[in-house]
């Protein structure tokens, strides 16, 4: 047996039946054999996140026919077809069996015009079969159109799922792509398998990605009204805010998984995020449409357990997302402000579950505070594209030329995050909850600190894509983050 990154293939042929082999031509699927994703899954998103009245009309064209449906949505979606998630495995075989001379054809039930921007792109098929016409070419009538093409027995076939038995049931031998052992047994007991490309396993390392558990640390945000109202002993308030963390966390990987889905190419134009679960293809997009509503429906369930004006705070952060997702991340410096809004909502929200009063100054310090993360993201990003030499952010606003400007505005949000934060520590509240208000005065050099470093690493190109997990892994960020509570720490107590 092979493992899942190696084909595993018959002996040897003779060389007889090498030459007999060559006349016979080589029939390759498109979706889930030859990419790890569903153009038709891919077209119905694509249209989702920039037509979405499009899809309102979705059922009236698959009423006319599924060929038809592909056509339509094929019609309203762009794609590049060299950022796809092709099978580099069997691409690399196709490559050899179209060196040493074999015809080779792509045979896909996706709309003939995206099977054929994919031909042209590879350069490897001789012969392109597609649905159009009103013909959904699948199953029986892939079957079919090959048999009367080639004849029954004259072809070979590669292909993936159940659908594909009734084409291998007419194929002189089967290629089994990125399936299981199961519909392996059932092609051979209807013809004799000459490859198998074992596919890809899909472990709890993959969900982990796709949930993005790592920015749950960023829900930790809930718990700053607790402790900025120096009421660390409230047990019931604690458990509160563990079941809105839940909530909450929940709820933005249900936000993750939607923005993956309908950022595919971005993603994939990306040197990065192109390894994400849904823009590689490890996870198919299906699985995705089918856990975020899953997780949403489970998050607002913990949500009303929560109970006060929680959920109303969440129900707005979900809104806001979405906004974000279909189209306020592609309004330059309107993305930064929400990505900004969206943090400091965790704060509200946290303090709407326990029915803590928020400060003027808690809300100012975190607005400007995480403004300057969100400038941080996009500088990085543009720093990246320049290096790929890209003049334009993929799917935003941005010119890389803009990098400096994104800085500047950056550097200077975090610097006014510093300045409320010293006006604050003049203000009474301060004299109330603090014994040594001025002891609390060593917070201010290290935000200012802390904004000043996150800005060189940007700037020097070493900034991971998310600010917040780059601080968290930091070992700077970290003495800052210890030195910040050991000053309030300080406050707290009387030094006589």
């Amino acid at each position: 047996m092979s493992n899942a990154d190696t084909a595993m293939k018959l002996p040897d042929l003779s060389a007889d039946e090498a030459l007999a082999r060559m006349g016979v031509p080589l029939v390759v699927d498109l979706d889930g054999t030859l990419i790890h994703t569903d153009m038709l899954h891919e077209s119905t998103l694509q249209v989702l996140g920039t037509r979405p009245l499009d899809t309102l009309r979705i059922p009236s064209w698959l009423a006319q026919g599924k060929a038809v449906l592909k056509n339509e949505l094929a019609c309203r979606g762009a794609f590049d077809p060299a950022l796809l998630p092709y099978d580099e495995r069997l691409l690399a075989w196709l490559k050899e069996e179209r060196a040493s001379g074999r015809r080779i054809v792509l045979c896909t039930a996706s709309d003939q015009g995206i099977a054929d921007r994919i031909a042209a792109h590879l350069g490897l098929f001789d012969e392109v079969l597609a649905s159009g016409h009103g013909v959904n070419l699948a199953g029986e009538r892939k079957a079919e159109a090959l048999a009367q093409r080639f004849g029954d027995g004259g072809f070979d076939y590669a292909g993936n799922a159940r659908a594909d038995l009734q084409v291998w049931r007419r194929a002189r031998k089967a290629i089994v792509v990125n399936a299981g052992r199961a519909l392996r047994d059932q092609a051979a007991a209807l013809c004799s398998v000459e490859r198998t490309f074992p596919a890809r396993r899909q472990g709890m390392a993959v969900w982990r990605k796709v949930l993005r558990l790592h920015q749950w640390l960023k829900n930790v945000l809930l718990f700053v009204p607790l402790l900025a109202a120096h009421q660390i002993a409230d047990a019931e308030g604690w458990m509160t805010l563990l079941l809105a963390f839940v909530s909450f966390s929940l709820c933005a990987s249900t936000v993750y998984i939607a923005n993956d889905l309908l950022d595919l190419e971005s993603d994939r134009n990306h040197p990065r995020k192109r390894l994400r679960p849904f823009a590689s293809g490890a996870v198919p997009a299906w699985q995705g449409v089918l856990v975020a509503p899953l997780l949403l429906a489970a998050s607002l369930a913990l949500g009303t357990l929560v109970g006060g004006a929680f959920l109303a705070w969440l129900a707005l952060y979900f809104v806001l997302t979405c906004a974000y997702s279909w189209g306020l991340k592609r309004v330059i410096l309107l993305d930064c402000i929400t990505l900004a809004m969206l943090y400091t909502l965790r704060i509200v929200a946290g303090a709407a579950a326990l029915a803590i009063p928020l400060t003027f100054w808690l809300l100012a310090f975190s607005v400007f505070l995480f403004l300057s993360l969100a400038f941080v993201k996009r500088y990085a990003e543009l720093q990246s594209q320049a290096l790929s030499g890209r003049r334009k952010l993929h799917g935003r606003a941005y010119h890389t030329d803009d990098a400096p400007l994104v800085m500047t505005l950056g550097v200077a949000a975090g610097y006014a995050s510093a300045v409320v934060l010293a006006l604050y520590l003049n203000s009474e509240a301060v004299r109330t909850l603090y014994a040594q208000p001025e002891a609390v005065w060593g917070t201010v050099p290290v935000v200012l600190f802390w904004v000043s470093w996150i800005w060189m690493q940007a700037h020097r190109g070493d900034m991971h894509d998310d600010p917040v997990v780059f601080a968290l892994k930091d070992r700077a960020s970290q003495i800052a983050g210890v030195a910040f509570g050991i000053v309030l720490v300080a406050g707290t107590f009387s030094w006589a």
